[in-house]
């Protein structure tokens, strides 16, 4: 897809193209999939929802959408019925499930983005198996991938990021994440674009996290160029290990 198409297309039309391209290259979906989509009501999530239906008429691919909100007992989806309205509009069901992540930790521990995050993916997993969904799409972007891979690079030693599909050894589901191919201020455009509104509240506990600070550095690494994230995001996938696969 040309840099010149990407500057003079709608925001819509970007991330409608892009959805597919990530979608039939990665082979992220296929027929007779049901997909179980992690929604938290920010924009990322949403105009992940919102791509996955439309999407549906140029891949003429069968698949099923639903999806899932995972409350806690420290921060929910303030506007939940305006969340359920727009997935609705979509034709995607919306399932509400409350989870006491603070309730689960043992005496002593302490509250982390860590043990949120675990706990969470524990539940909508769990939720897809039981419910027979063979996929669950989340909605981490492209900024997301590469500022994983320098965060896991810098802090653990670790040459890996977010696959853009993962298929567990462990469970019969495959995480896919189909805004791999969309910086994130082509998910913003979009969202302003489509009127999708953010209904997610902010989280007490990210203010001072790392990947704020990693953002800030890819912004001077790269300059803010989409081509230069592009071209990460390539070398990511171009050695003997695929680091978007594996």
């Amino acid at each position: 897809m040309s840099n010149r198409f990407l500057r003079q297309a709608t925001a819509g039309t970007v991330a409608h193209k892009l959805i597919t391209k990530a979608v039939l290259e990665r082979k992220l979906i296929c027929e007779g999939d049901r997909i179980l989509i992690a929604v938290s009501g920010g924009k990322d999530s949403t105009v992940l929802a919102w791509g996955l239906s439309a999407i549906r008429p140029a891949l003429k691919i069968h698949y099923e959408l639903a999806a899932l909100h995972i409350s806690t007992d420290f921060c929910a989806c303030c506007k939940k019925s305006i969340l359920s309205q727009q997935l609705e509009e979509w034709g995607i069901p919306f399932v509400d499930l409350f989870v006491p992540v603070i309730g689960r930790l043992k005496e002593g521990e302490k509250m982390n983005c860590y043990w949120c995050s675990t706990q969470r993916r524990i539940e909508l997993i769990r939720y897809a198996v039981e419910n027979g969904f063979n996929k669950i799409a989340l909605g981490h972007h492209l900024d997301d991938i590469i500022e994983t891979f320098l965060m896991n690079l810098c802090s653990k030693a670790e040459l890996s990021t977010m696959p853009i599909l993962l298929k567990y050894r462990k469970f019969p589901v495959t995480l896919i994440r189909p805004l791999g191919y969309l910086e994130e201020r082509q998910v913003i455009a979009c969202a302003d674009e489509k009127g999708i509104l953010k209904a997610a509240c902010t989280c007490p506990y990210g203010i001072n996290s790392k990947r704020r600070e990693m953002r800030e550095r890819l912004a001077v690494l790269t300059g803010g160029s989409g081509a230069v994230k592009r071209r990460i995001l390539t070398a990511l996938a171009s050695g003997d290990r695929d680091y978007l696969t594996e």
